[in-house]
């Protein structure tokens, strides 16, 4: 009969082949598949965006506005903009929670211009045609990552509207300077994800954690590690925290009174889509 002290010993010896194998696999995973632009995509994720800057303008390409019947009947439409940095005055916060427990989230920002436009930009897995995602699948190489530059009608509306997830709209506390270095730095590493494809990551290469290295890049150390970043429906609660929110609504107020599926709702085809979910509530 074998003692207590061996048996231990082999549980742990087991156990570390285990997870040599674990490791070992990972690094053929790494070693050998590779990322690629060439794939059967998606209609939603079938074009990747690039910007094109001459001095104080901007021109995108293959920016969104998708017309929705639902979340799978819908006409992908592709649109080329021009901005003027000049005009840029706003940025803005969206969090999209989508699950039972509170966790796992989609965030993305939208930047406004004067003239009362907006263009959101959300950092996606580029899924392939009758494919989704799924957070280990995230960890093994399986999805690319793709900067999606579209109107607020498309990815808000999609969310609010036709997924009926829970969204909510925070306008960020920044300086001009801050909001068109953050833009200026999403739309550079939009052109370089279309031109040198990546693996999104569920850990370390997320929706949430490409906003966060945007803005470390611009702030050194403005958003510290937390888990808040990991699961990114605590996201907007490190941002008030951090006094990223432009609110002075108090700690039990400030979310119920950002969210805005009710204006998303009454004014879905309205040609004033993005005011209109902005005039709600308590929203400053």
């Amino acid at each position: 009969m074998r003692s207590p002290t061996s048996l231990r010993r082999r549980l742990r010896r087991a156990a570390l082949y285990i997870l040599a194998l674990v490791i070992l696999g990972y690094l053929l995973l790494i070693a050998f598949v590779r990322p690629s632009n060439d794939r059967d995509w998606s209609l939603d994720t079938e074009r990747t965006a690039s910007a094109v800057f001459i001095d104080d303008l901007v021109q995108i390409k293959n920016v969104r506005n998708a017309k929705y019947r639902s979340t799978t009947d819908f006409d992908a439409r592709w649109e080329d903009r021009n901005y003027d940095l000049k005009n840029l005055e706003s940025v803005w916060f969206i969090v999209e929670p989508f699950s039972d427990w509170r966790g796992p989230a989609h965030t993305f920002l939208s930047f406004g211009f004067g003239n009362g436009e907006y263009i959101a930009i959300s950092v996606e897995i580029r899924k392939e045609k009758e494919e989704s995602f799924s957070p280990l699948a995230g960890l093994l190489r399986q999805y690319e990552l793709i900067y999606i530059i579209g109107d607020e009608r498309d990815l808000i509306g999609l969310r609010a509207n036709y997924r009926h997830d829970n969204v909510y709209l925070y306008k960020v506390r920044t300086t001009p300077k801050k909001m068109r270095e953050l833009f200026i730095s999403m739309l550079e590493r939009a052109s370089q994800v279309a031109q040198h494809p990546e693996f999104y990551n569920t850990l370390t290469n997320t929706c949430t954690t490409n906003i966060v290295e945007h803005i470390n890049v611009i702030a050194p150390g403005r958003i510290p590690f937390s888990y808040k970043t990991l699961l990114p429906a605590y996201s907007d609660e490190l941002a008030y925290d951090l006094g990223l929110i432009d609110t002075e609504l108090p700690n039990d107020q400030y979310r119920a009174a950002h969210q805005i599926n009710e204006q998303a709702k009454l004014h879905a085809k309205s040609a004033y889509f993005s005011e209109a979910i902005r005039k709600h509530k308590l929203i400053n």
